[in-house]
């Protein structure tokens, strides 16, 4: 999971994908998507890393049962491109997600996000203007 977000996100390193993920993995993200396989995947990361300069995740917590891992994260970056329909605004902004990682054998099998989109879409818009 830190080479997943620490390594592949934050540096949009997407030939770590193969090394992560099983071929056949699901996917569904904070932003909402539903995703099958590497390359679909791929697309995702580069989208939301185009739309978000210095895209940073912060791992908060973690925690394992069974083949599963799971955390709390805060994903941030300066928005730079359209996201969620929103124009660039420049803003720093942030959401919280939780991931929930189910393995088959050593590679990531299922991958489940629940992120806080709303909180996004209001400092996507300006309406919040807390820090990180």
């Amino acid at each position: 999971m830190r080479v997943f977000y620490k390594e592949m996100w934050d540096h949009a390193n997407t030939a770590l994908v193969p090394q992560i993920f099983h071929p056949d993995f699901t996917f569904r993200g904070s932003l909402g998507p539903r995703l099958l396989g590497h390359q679909q995947f791929i697309e995702y990361v580069e989208l939301v890393t185009r739309a978000l300069g210095q895209y940073t995740s912060d791992i908060l917590a973690l925690g394992e049962e069974g083949s599963q891992v799971f955390g709390k994260l805060r994903f941030h970056g300066y928005h730079r491109g359209e996201l969620l329909g929103v124009p660039p605004t420049g803003r720093h902004v942030w959401w919280y997600g939780t991931p929930i990682f189910t393995f088959d054998g050593d590679l990531v099998r299922d991958l489940w996000v629940l992120g806080d989109v709303y909180g996004l879409m209001r400092r996507l818009q300006g309406e919040i203007e807390d820090a990180a």
